[in-house]
């Protein structure tokens, strides 16, 4: 894992406009994102046509365009990446499921990012269309889970993104977890 401070320095200087800050950091931060988009893709169908090495392309390619975001830390960085997975992710299984309606779901482990369960697997397409409904609603428990879930952060670093405490972190994050089986398994 790349240091907090080299990844902060490097980020402050991408927010000044330095494009070699920002080539510099995705060397940096490059093994760390590698580990994230593996662990996306664990448990896949044994014919997905995306690679790890191919999700975290695309997703620094949105990253990069991104000059809006002030980059706070390197808890913030990774949260955004794995937000920008994600949406890689959902487009990838719509286009899939585009032409075959109802097949080849791509499977997601809810155990990952300390899971919503220890068993279940479901469909990004799905995940996702519960995540906008959550987040109508209850928007911060909705980052909550794109950071820990999808950005792979502990409580503590999410807690720093959201710039709340842990404790509301914690309670945020099992509120959504119950919230997204719920909706998900239609009761």
């Amino acid at each position: 894992m790349a240091s907090q401070a080299i990844v902060t320095d490097l980020l402050e200087a991408a927010n000044s406009g330095s494009h070699s800050a920002r080539d510099e950091l995705i060397a940096v931060v490059y093994d760390e994102l590698r580990h994230l988009a593996n662990s996306y893709l664990r448990g896949e169908r044994p014919d997905h046509t995306l690679q790890p090495t191919a999700l975290v392309h695309e997703a620094y390619l949105r990253l990069v365009g991104q000059d809006t975001v002030r980059w706070q830390n390197r808890d913030h960085f990774i949260g955004v990446a794995a937000t920008m997975m994600r949406r890689v992710l959902v487009d990838h299984a719509r286009g899939h499921n585009r032409g075959k309606r109802g097949g080849g779901c791509i499977k997601l482990s809810l155990s990952e990012g300390d899971g919503f369960t220890k068993t279940d697997d479901l469909d990004f397409a799905t995940l996702d269309l519960a995540l906008e409904k959550l987040a109508k609603n209850h928007p911060q428990e909705s980052r909550t889970v794109e950071l820990r879930f999808f950005g792979g952060l502990s409580i503590a670093e999410a807690a720093r993104v959201l710039e709340v405490s842990e404790s509301t972190v914690e309670r945020d994050w099992r509120f959504a977890r119950a919230w997204l089986l719920h909706e998900m398994n239609g009761r």
